[in-house]
């Protein structure tokens, strides 16, 4: 056996499934790294291709030959991504699998509750987040070189490779949807999508698709199977310069363009810049990606690029812009995609690691770390951050733009205005660290909490209260009352249902009221507050 270059992986046996034209160069990246140990594929001829190329690799006709426990590739027909996904997940396998994960978005996303749930690895072929110009395109769009991201062109062309499974927006389009998706930093709000089949009457050989953000950045992404010439490109277009991605030149694959524009009598003109090359390291696209698997595979806490949540974003624009196919170009908006039993805007981040009930809702650009518990029936509305160490109980609502940092825990059918705050740490200093000072906070069962409202850290706000607009929160806030002003003082008692009790901030003793929204009955005690009248 040739030597390898992956000793931190020589414990570690892959079982590869599909030695056809691309698993072929799977296959070879995995055993230079020394963790090729089985090659399944029902073609004899295929077979013995990789037993004459691999000598001391197992070979097999049959998926049943993976041992227990093994990491397996899949390098199949599209059209047997999710049957063959499922099946390793099930019985405990990490899984890479070639694009696309699913050729549904609803499969897509019961694959990836599937892994989450039995803590396994799922990793998906984007290969260009791993091509080292590609990542260092990445690297100048992040350091501000481009300038604000005007429109961004990616045409991807070949003669052949012609598919039955899928079209060729399905074939060849996720390469650039994934990386579309990076440079931008989110989903686009609409997408349309053309094109023609001619070689079927029902298979697309060539799109073109537009992907249209919120920011006013365009993209158009031209694939074709039916092409004179190979060609693989990416233009970028910022206001301060433009990059082009050419990975089909033989050298100096990613250029950079300080072209400018002067405005003459009215009139924009162009100021040419000569093209400069951009510094690429070296380095296979499809080994770097492999490495990233295995390093995913053995360091549990390390989340590939390519990871089921970002293949879920790039079927979830493949989908819209299908639908925009079918409906002759018409736009189409993207379709959010459910994780588990949840629902996740393609904007929105949730951490493989984060609990969803069954039922609840992440909205627009919000985020959700690892660690992050959040119960049944929820909303996480736009722009909400959740933290890892903070709890959400059922049905609870959080409006535009509320964080929920460590150490806070909202309980059952908790409502959080728009613009709330929650904080964790007394004495904040940016410059120095205060960790291990985070304070608890709780928010009590059917509570209120207003908006532009703050409820400073150590506190606990009684179930049922109700923290008016505004209001900051220094000191607790008993069971059903109703409080306002900085700092919030008690004006009132609320029923359960929210409408406000006849009582004064401090009521006569045992004094009782039926609520005239619901007809609840409550009393008033000195030693226990508010309390259901039939109680007491």
């Amino acid at each position: 056996m040739p030597p390898t270059d992956a000793a931190p992986h020589d414990n570690l046996e892959v079982a590869l499934v599909g030695h056809g034209r691309w698993g072929r160069n799977i296959a070879r990246n995995l055993h230079a790294l020394g963790a090729l140990g089985l090659v399944v594929d029902a073609a004899a001829e295929a077979r013995s291709a990789a037993a004459t190329a691999y000598p001391g690799v197992l070979v097999a006709d049959s998926i049943d030959a993976v041992p227990t426990g093994w990491p397996v590739a899949i390098a199949a027909p599209a059209a047997e991504h999710g049957r063959l996904v499922r099946h390793f997940l099930e019985r405990g396998h990490d899984v890479f699998v070639e694009k696309p994960l699913a050729l549904t978005v609803q499969e897509g996303a019961a694959l990836a509750k599937l892994a989450d749930d039995a803590g396994r690895v799922l990793m998906v072929g984007h290969l260009l987040h791993y091509h080292p110009a590609v990542q260092t395109l990445y690297g100048l769009v992040d350091d501000g070189t481009l300038g604000r991201l005007r429109t961004l062109y990616s045409r991807r062309l070949n003669l052949g490779r012609f598919r039955r499974e899928e079209n060729i927006l399905w074939s060849f389009a996720p390469h650039d949807i994934s990386v579309l998706l990076r440079l931008v930093g989110r989903a686009p709000q609409r997408v349309i999508a053309a094109g023609g089949a001619y070689l079927h009457p029902r298979i697309a050989d060539t799109t073109v698709t537009q992907l249209l953000w919120e920011s006013g950045v365009h993209a158009h992404i031209h694939v074709s199977w039916l092409h004179p010439i190979k060609e693989q490109r990416l233009v970028v277009i910022g206001e301060d310069a433009m990059a082009v991605f050419d990975d089909r030149a033989p050298t100096d694959k990613l250029m950079l363009y300080r072209h400018g524009v002067r405005w003459r009598d009215g009139r924009p003109e162009p100021v040419p810049a000569d093209g400069e090359p951009v510094a690429v390291p070296d380095g296979e696209p499809l080994r770097a990606e492999m490495q990233a698997f295995l390093r995913a595979c053995t360091e549990r806490g390390w989340r590939p690029p390519s990871d089921a949540g970002e293949a879920l974003r790039v079927l979830s624009v493949l989908d819209a812009a299908e639908r925009s196919l079918r409906a002759e170009g018409l736009p189409m908006g993207i379709a959010a995609p459910r994780v588990g039993g949840a629902t996740v805007h393609p904007s929105a981040v949730v951490g493989p690691r984060a609990t969803l009930g069954d039922g609840t809702r992440v909205w627009h650009f919000s985020h959700v770390m690892d660690g992050a518990q959040i119960g049944r029936g929820c909303v996480i509305g736009q722009n909400g951050f959740v933290a890892g160490g903070a709890v959400l109980g059922d049905n609870v609502r959080l409006q535009n733009n509320v964080s929920v940092y460590d150490g806070v825990r909202l309980e059952d059918d908790v409502f959080c205005g728009p613009s709330c705050v929650f904080t964790n740490v007394g004495r904040p200093r940016a410059h120095v660290s205060r960790r291990d000072e985070y304070e608890t906070t709780v928010v009590g069962r059917g509570a209120t909490i207003g908006a532009n409202a703050t409820v400073v850290c150590g506190h606990r706000v009684g179930h049922h209260a109700f923290v008016g607009a505004g209001a900051v929160v220094t000191r607790d806030v008993p069971p059903h009352a109703l409080v306002v002003g900085n700092p919030a003082r008690v004006r009132g008692w609320v029923c359960a249902c929210g409408e406000r009790l006849s009582w004064a901030a401090t009521p006569a003793p045992d004094v009782t009221e039926a609520c005239e929204r619901c007809g609840a009955g409550w009393r008033w005690s000195a030693t226990d507050g508010v309390q259901p009248a039939a109680s007491i």
